[in-house]
């Protein structure tokens, strides 16, 4: 199937490098998370990968050809980079139907995808009169029209009430189980860990993570295990003698830093330590990432005194 292949890929914008030789490949049949702060680079390559600006140096190809010369690309390529794109005077429906006859995709094409992103009641009303949430539906709706193999989304879930997320969270793996490839940007990190298999991660232009999701938070965040007793002491106690120690938290239950759930359970159980809830504290992609990108981040806020 189609991959995005990118390689040793540069941009430069006078004296500003915004991609700096960077590295990486989006396969087929997972959804490929792409992150990073502000000025990160993201967008600059995902507009690379596009054909809409040109490299300084090395390349951003799909499927081993660059954009520009793939023939009715949109039967190739869906992509939303801005959901403003669309001409405030026409309907969805013709919005739909200019970018359908381009490429030679039949008019039942666009009710297909009125219709699957939610759009239909809405099709003969004006673009100007649609909400931030209608316009991002019709972005992604563009990007559907041609059913293609690649399907490349920043910020999708932008402007969308919380049916309109489950929604794209859905489409994203439901796209990638059907083996095509999916690659996504986005600030939000809970929604991306709901979605995403795997992640490429930038800053500052130069790729800083390139690895299934599960592994990036492993790595970057000490496992943890929840505990609430009866017998603080007796819970105490049963640890202490393996290394182990049991914080207190406000919300009234304990925590054990470095440990796993599995042997935690098995000293407390043998210990007789009466227990109230066992579980493991996982680390949580937002953790993760702001662990990777702290040096990273080119606009950040100072903390507020009291």
């Amino acid at each position: 199937m189609t991959s995005i292949d990118v390689q040793n890929l540069t941009k430069e914008y006078g004296t500003r490098r915004a991609v700096d030789h960077l590295t990486f490949r989006v396969p087929s049949g997972r959804v490929t998370g792409f992150l990073g702060p502000n000025g990160a680079g993201k967008s600059t390559t995902m507009r690379l990968v596009l054909g809409l600006d040109r490299p300084t140096s090395g390349s951003a190809t799909i499927g081993g050809q660059d954009y520009a010369t793939l023939r009715e690309p949109l039967r190739r390529v869906g992509a939303l980079l801005d959901a403003q794109a669309a001409h405030d005077s026409r309907t969805g429906r013709d919005h739909l139907r200019v970018l359908a006859a381009s490429n030679r995709i039949p008019d039942r094409r666009v009710d297909e995808v009125l219709v699957e992103t939610g759009l239909e009641s809405a099709a003969t009303r004006r673009v100007r009169t649609y909400s931030l949430g209608m316009r991002q539906r019709l972005g992604i709706a563009a990007a559907l029209l041609g059913d293609p193999e690649v399907v490349m989304l920043d910020e999708p879930s932008n402007g969308l009430d919380p049916e309109g997320i489950v929604w794209v969270r859905q489409l994203l793996r439901r796209l990638a189980d059907e083996g095509r490839t999916v690659l996504v940007s986005s600030h939000l990190m809970n929604e991306t860990a709901s979605f995403a298999d795997h992640l490429v991660v930038l800053g500052r232009g130069r790729l800083l993570a390139d690895t299934p999701m599960r592994a990036f938070i492993e790595s970057r965040v000490r496992p943890a295990v929840r505990i609430r007793t009866s017998d603080p002491v007796a819970l105490k106690s049963a640890l202490a003698p393996h290394g182990h120690e049991a914080v207190e938290q406000q919300e009234g239950h304990w925590t054990v830093q470095h440990a796993r759930v599995d042997d935690i359970g098995l000293l407390v159980s043998a210990a007789g330590v009466p227990i109230l809830e066992l579980a493991a504290d996982e680390g949580t992609l937002e953790q993760a990432y702001l662990d990777l990108t702290a040096a990273e981040t080119e606009f950040t806020a100072s903390p507020q005194e009291a």
